[in-house]
């Protein structure tokens, strides 16, 4: 069996042997260059998160579990209210690092549910407590891409092609990754796929990331523009898309990276499946639509300058840099997640498949 570059980066977020920091492998930095970096305060878990350091919805989420447990540390109090007014301050500050990502509140949400629901404990208790449950999220993490891997694996065929658009392989999850995962999964057992992964402007995941893992995976990929989807489906190469996501509302409109929406329409035009693959923790019941999800606005330099050796335009043009856009329900052949493949009608389905 060949191994995949899902098991090199199991341990991409990680927490250090004596549990007072978080380390993760710097994604800014690939594919050029492989660093791991150490955050131990709360601005450099804040501004890993801000600055995609980290980055992948599930990747985020493991790495805010690990990071409050961090900060939890650092509290000096045996006084439960005190602790948790300091614990709550933490979390509040995090969670407003990324607003489109649900697994960063989904995380920390949990982890404070570990505080809330042990009063009667003392904070030596609870830290312990509170280490187990970070650590329980990454496992939960491991198992969750090994099923939707084996749930995508079933709706693609060996030789396909695949379009994918951003990241959502190992270094946004764990091991296998969400929208990758089948496909790493199909390369263990003797399949074969050629894969168009999307540039993915303006941040370019998909060219940093998404062909350097499946490179390095012995997984056929070419990268392309994303104006060239349109093209590459035209021609017949395109069987299936696989895109990952950031959050899910409740009757199916996914919010993923900025241009997964075109792409699902391309699709759409040329009568091709349009899957999305990610964790339930993604999948936001309480969201009723795509239009309540918050969309990050980030900084316009991100177009102007960032990968530039000089500035692609004069300083006073203004730029309009949405981090994530939504694909309407209608346009999502299915939603992939642990729990298994969810059909239209989302609102019905989704309900049923997470009914709490």
């Amino acid at each position: 069996m060949e191994k995949t570059i899902g098991d090199d980066y199991a341990d991409n977020v990680r927490l250090s042997g004596d549990g007072k920091k978080v380390i993760i492998i710097d994604q800014t930095k690939l594919p050029n260059i492989e660093e791991y970096l150490t955050l131990e305060t709360a601005e450099d878990i804040y501004d890993a998160i801000y600055e995609l350091k980290v980055r992948g919805a599930p990747a985020i989420g493991i790495c805010a579990g690990y990071g409050i447990y961090v900060l939890a540390r650092q509290i000096h109090t045996e006084d439960y209210s005190d602790f948790l007014q300091k614990f709550r301050e933490y979390k509040e500050y995090l969670d407003s690092s990324r607003p489109t990502a649900v697994n960063l509140s989904w995380a920390l949400n949990r982890m404070e549910k570990v505080v809330t629901g042990h009063p009667q404990c003392t904070v030596s208790e609870i830290l312990k407590l509170l280490e187990k449950e970070c650590r329980m999220i990454q496992k939960e993490d491991i198992k969750m891409c090994r099923a939707i891997s084996e749930y995508g694996l079933t709706l693609i065929s060996d030789g396909d092609g695949i379009l994918t658009h951003c990241n959502a392989g190992p270094l946004a999850t764990s091991r296998y990754g969400t929208a990758l995962g089948p496909l790493f999964l199909g390369k263990e057992r003797g399949m074969e796929f050629r894969v168009f992964a999307d540039e993915t402007r303006p941040l370019l995941q998909g060219a940093r990331l998404t062909s350097y893992e499946l490179a390095r995976g012995g997984i056929d990929v070419t990268l392309i523009c994303d104006n060239m989807a349109s093209l590459v489906m035209k021609n017949g190469w395109i069987q299936a898309c696989f895109v990952g996501c950031d959050r899910v509302a409740a009757n199916g409109d996914a919010a993923n990276k900025i241009g997964t929406s075109g792409v699902a329409i391309l699709a759409k035009y040329y009568g091709i499946p349009f899957y999305v693959l990610g964790p339930g923790s993604t999948v936001d019941m309480a969201c009723p639509t795509g239009a309540d999800i918050r969309i990050e606005l980030r900084d316009e330099q991100e177009i102007k300058t960032k990968f530039y050796r000089e500035p692609m335009a004069l300083p006073k043009v203004k730029c309009y840099n949405p981090a994530f856009d939504v694909t309407d329900h209608s346009l999502i052949t299915a939603i992939v997640t642990e729990r298994g493949i969810c059909y239209p009608p989302y609102t019905e389905n989704l309900a049923e498949m997470f009914r709490i």
